[in-house]
């Protein structure tokens, strides 16, 4: 097997594995058996489990974050002549995930949110540090964007609800398939990824953009 094959081989069993057991539960043994390969190719490649974690996250957040950041900084450069509304800075992000090399194989998307909100919820400090460092110049220019879109809010309360954002597209968009059955068979109208996640953007919006009480 060709290096780039192996290298491809490893991320595709760790991405499966990784979102289907957890990280603490997902061995580099499971992950080799899966993929065809003996440990030693895992640690030539990556050295340790832990960078193999972040190079699955690196390999979505890679090209994510690049197309990502040449729409903000259009979008930016509009400022203050116009302040983007929410929903418009959601649909940018949602949009940006679901064509960031992905667009063949959208299911690839509920993975990764599945394995975000692992790494929310498994202590999985060098990931989040290694996701900081990696990824957060381009998150904190979103964020700037998001400040301006909700001028009313106080940084606690827009602390919260880009959480309880969070919170809600991890969860629908990584049963998204199990949803859309569901659909299919309580309303007779199933839906894909990106169907789901245009119904879902106006939701989260709509809630971030409330009038705080």
């Amino acid at each position: 097997m060709a290096q780039k094959d192996t290298v491809k081989s490893i991320l595709n069993a760790a991405e499966e594995l990784f979102s289907e057991r957890g990280f603490a539960e997902t061995s580099l043994r499971n992950i080799t058996t899966k993929a065809g390969v003996n440990l030693a190719a895992v640690n030539y490649h990556f050295g340790s489990k832990k960078e193999l974690i972040q190079a699955v996250f690196a390999r979505f957040l890679g090209p994510f974050c690049e197309s990502l950041e040449e729409r903000l900084a259009e979008m930016e450069a509009g400022l203050p002549q116009r302040v983007p509304e929410m929903e418009e800075l959601l649909m940018l992000l949602s949009q940006t995930a679901l064509l960031s090399g992905h667009n063949n194989s959208p299911r690839r998307l509920g993975i990764f949110m599945r394995l975000l909100g692992l790494a929310y919820t498994q202590g999985q400090g060098h990931l989040r540090r290694f996701l900081q460092n990696e990824y957060g110049r381009v998150f904190n220019t979103y964020m700037k964007l998001v400040t301006a879109a909700t001028p009313a809010l106080s940084e606690e309360e827009r602390f919260w609800r880009i959480h309880f954002m969070l919170g809600a597209t991890v969860f629908t968009l990584s049963g998204a398939d199990s949803l859309s059955a569901m659909a299919e068979y309580d309303i007779g109208k199933g839906s894909d990824i990106a169907q789901v996640v245009d119904k879902l953007v106006p939701f989260l919006a709509a809630g971030v953009s409330a009038p705080h009480r």
